[in-house]
């Protein structure tokens, strides 16, 4: 087992010897890790960004539950009175926007122009 998925199972609460969940964790890693890349424009993820490539592995991992069946719901409206509230599906699109937010700061200083 490599360090990253280690880290991220110990951070994510998972016992280290339970396999059920690696093949969506090495998805969350691989899918951060290549967010990463496109984003900074840069060939290999530099050691200086580990800490946010697991960050943000964690939130994708925890947002859109790999491996399982129903894709999570997020609150949509709330209503006091009488109480209502509102779920709807998260979208993959919406979802990989605000996570690249949260952490553009960090990435912004290993960004490099990309010409086409």
């Amino acid at each position: 087992m490599n360090k990253k998925l280690a880290t991220l199972k110990s951070l994510l609460g998972i016992e280290i010897q339970d396999n059920s969940k690696d093949i969506p964790l090495e998805f969350a890693l691989d899918n951060t890790e290549e967010i990463i890349k496109n984003y900074c424009n840069i060939d290999k993820v530099p050691a200086e960004l580990h800490t946010t490539h697991i960050r943000m592995a964690m939130d994708l991992y925890r947002m859109e539950q790999p491996g399982e069946e129903d894709t999570p719901l997020v609150e949509t409206s709330v209503k006091e009175g009488d109480t209502t509230v509102n779920y709807s599906k998260v979208h993959t699109s919406e979802y990989m926007g605000s996570i690249l937010k949260d952490y553009k700061k960090n990435l912004n200083r290993f960004r490099k122009v990309g010409f086409s």
